[in-house]
C-alpha cells in the first residue's frame, strides 16, 4: 500500500497551539520555525503543559511573516518576530530543557509580560539562536552520528500514522484528534504501528531516519480546546503499547539533507 504525507505541523513556541501547513521547509534543528522559542520560569526551567495545560489555550498564527499568539478563549493577542536572528540587542541567558543546558536570548519584556499574564505564572519567552548547538539525545545509541535539534523535548522531527491513531480511536470510547500527540508529520497508508519498524526513508526528496520509539506523557491526556484533562488516551495506550514503564506512540526521526516537504508527497521505504 502506498504512504502518503497528509499533514505538516509545526509548534512556534514549546507547548503552545501547532500550526497545519501544506508545506513546510526541512531545516538540521527540524521543521521551520519549529520550537525556536520557548517559555521559562524564572530560573531559566522549560515551562510545558505537562504543569501548565492552561498553555494548551495559546494558539498561533503565521501571519506576514510574523507569529500572532492569542488566547482562544478570552481576547487577548501578541505579534512576535518569527526571525529573531536579526534582533542583534537580545540579552543571552542560560536555559535548561531536560538535562541539557542551552544559551537562548530573550525576545522582550512585553512577551515576558503577556505571557505570565496568560498562564498565571512568572515565565520568560526566549529564541535559540542559529549558532547554538544542541545534540540530540545519544544515551542509548539509538543515533551515533550527530544531529541537533530545537526546543523540541529530544529529536528534530516526530511522524505518526493515520492508521496508528485510527487503531487507537477503535478501542477508545471517545475518538481524539491527532493535536493530542503533537507530531511534525502525518502519512495515510499501510498498517497501524508500522511506523515502529521503520529505518531510513524519503518523503519526497528529503532523507529521514526514525531513530527512537516516542514515550508519551501527561500532555497526551489534555484536550487542546478546552485544556481539560481525563485519563485518556494513557490508560488505553498503556494496554497494548507499553514497554517497560513507558507507553510508545509515534516515531522520533532525524533528517539527512535540507529541502521541502509537502503534503501529497509519497513516502519510500529504502
Amino acid at each position: 500500500m502506498s504512504l502518503t504525507l497528509t499533514e505538516i505541523f509545526v509548534y512556534p513556541i514549546k507547548s503552545l497551539g501547532g500550526i497545519s501547513l501544506t508545506e513546510a521547509f526541512v531545516e538540521r534543528r527540524g521543521l521551520q520555525y519549529d520550537r525556536r522559542m520557548m517559555l521559562v520560569d524564572e530560573n531559566g526551567i522549560f515551562i510545558t503543559q505537562r504543569d501548565f495545560p492552561q498553555m494548551a489555550l495559546l494558539k498561533t498564527k503565521i501571519e506576514d511573516n510574523t507569529l500572532k499568539v492569542y488566547h482562544s478563549q478570552l481576547n487577548h493577542s501578541i505579534i512576535l518576530s518569527l526571525n529573531n536572528e536579526n534582533v542583534t540587542s537580545l540579552n543571552k541567558i542560560k536555559v535548561k530543557i531536560w538535562d541539557d543546558i542551552c544559551e537562548a536570548s530573550l525576545i522582550s519584556k512585553e512577551a515576558d509580560d503577556f505571557f505570565s499574564d496568560m498562564i498565571g505564572t512568572k515565565c520568560r519567552l526566549v529564541y535559540m539562536p542559529e549558532d547554538e548547538i544542541r545534540i540530540v539525545d545519544r544515551e542509548r545509541k539509538y543515533v551515533t552520528d550527530e544531529h541537533i535539534v530545537g526546543f523540541a523535548d529530544g529529536y528534530p522531527f516526530l511522524i505518526i500514522g493515520q492508521s496508528s491513531l485510527d487503531d487507537l480511536n477503535r478501542r477508545l470510547e471517545n475518538p481524539l484528534p491527532i493535536n493530542r500527540f503533537r507530531p511534525n508529520l502525518v502519512f495515510s497508508g499501510g498498517q497501524p504501528f508500522e511506523e515502529d519498524n521503520w529505518k531510513d526513508f524519503f518523503i519526497g526528496e528529503i532523507k529521514f531516519r526514525a531513530v527512537k520509539p516516542c514515550a508519551r506523557c501527561v500532555i497526551t491526556t489534555t484536550d487542546q480546546q478546552t485544556a481539560e484533562r481525563s485519563n485518556e488516551p494513557l490508560r488505553t495506550l498503556s494496554t497494548f503499547r507499553r514497554n517497560g514503564n513507558k507507553v510508545l506512540f509515534g516515531m522520533n526521526l532525524v533528517a539527512y539533507n535540507s529541502g521541502n516537504v509537502k503534503v501529497g508527497d509519497n513516502i519510500t521505504l529504502l
